[in-house]
């Protein structure tokens, strides 16, 4: 699904000349900034030799709201650089096999999925005081429509006067077609002292789950992962040998933590990414193949995912 030669390709004619187009403007904010600051110490020392106050203040109030106005376009192009950049990208991915011409990927740097749709995935369970998700992509593979976003959930330490991490990564809810009998969490286990509170709400009475690492047959999933299931879940029509080899592969290619969740026609996925995705420098140069090939393997990550269940289901 990466298609390399082709991304080099479309990078080179269509996202290089944007990236072109915003490093210029990003150039010239920052030589104006520069030139601003320059200014405004000029006037202070000038200020400071003459002592006329009244002079300094008629000179440096309109500067200083100059400089606010370019810190405004400085926060302008923040906003309008990654929209510009995927929206490029999702053009090059939905040209691509396995995905619907009459329902095209969509963007939005705004969407999110809502905090009740991650915390009914059951992967985590926290109060979130702090949630926030956004860059909303939605589609279709197959005959699975799905939305993913960037999320970060954090909740109030219980030892220290902070927020404490709970999830920072990639977030994909994917509806099924048909329902699916039982319920089913994978966790990384290296991560299982994090996961205390979610491992007793899935074995609790209400879903009354238990650990379903006998059912899966591969031994490296099994040490890397813990399954946990349903009573009379078919767990491994669910995650058959080829599925858990997929996934094994996913997670050697990028070192990041998978966790998914399955139940009825709800299929979710987490992949945790530490930094924001082509969030743009100021200071520095954003002509970078690597940074876009970077966001579009992360995004091709859970779209070859959801095409393996889509294939598998």
């Amino acid at each position: 699904m990466e298609r390399l030669e082709e991304f080099r390709f479309f990078y080179n004619h269509t996202i290089y000349p944007e990236l072109l187009r915003m490093e210029r403007q990003r150039l010239r904010l920052v030589a104006l900034l520069g030139l601003s600051f320059v200014i405004l110490a000029v006037m202070i020392v000038f200020e400071l030799y003459l002592g006329i106050w009244v002079v300094t203040l008629m000179l440096t109030i309109p500067h200083v709201i100059f400089i606010g106005f370019l810190f405004w376009q400085v926060r302008r192009f923040r906003n309008t650089f990654k929209p510009n950049v995927v929206d490029l990208l999702l053009d090059f991915i939905d040209n691509g096999p396995n995905f619907d011409a009459n329902f095209p990927l969509s963007y939005d740097a705004e969407g999110g999925l809502s905090k009740d749709e991650f915390l009914q995935s059951g992967i985590f369970v926290t109060q979130a005081q702090y949630y926030v998700a956004e860059d909303a992509i939605k589609g279709r593979i197959g005959e699975i429509e799905f939305e993913l976003c960037e999320l970060s959930a954090k909740e109030i330490s219980p030892v220290r006067n902070d927020l404490d991490d709970v999830f920072k990564g990639v977030f994909l809810h994917a509806k099924f077609t048909a329902p699916i009998k039982g319920r089913i969490v994978v966790w990384p286990r290296e991560q299982r002292q994090y996961l205390t509170r979610a491992i007793k709400q899935f074995t609790s009475e209400k879903y009354k789950g238990i650990n379903a690492d006998h059912e899966i047959n591969n031994p490296e999933f099994k040490d890397l992962f813990m399954t946990y299931a349903t009573p009379n879940t078919y767990v491994e029509g669910i995650l058959p040998d080829t599925m858990q080899e997929a996934i094994l592969r996913y997670y050697h290619q990028t070192k990041k933590n998978i966790y998914f969740s399955f139940h009825n026609q709800d299929f979710y996925v987490a992949i945790t990414q530490p930094k924001d995705l082509l969030e743009p420098y100021i200071l520095r140069s954003n002509l970078s193949y690597d940074l876009v090939l970077e966001f579009m393997r992360d995004i091709n990550l859970v779209l070859r995912i959801v095409h393996e269940f889509d294939q598998k289901i």
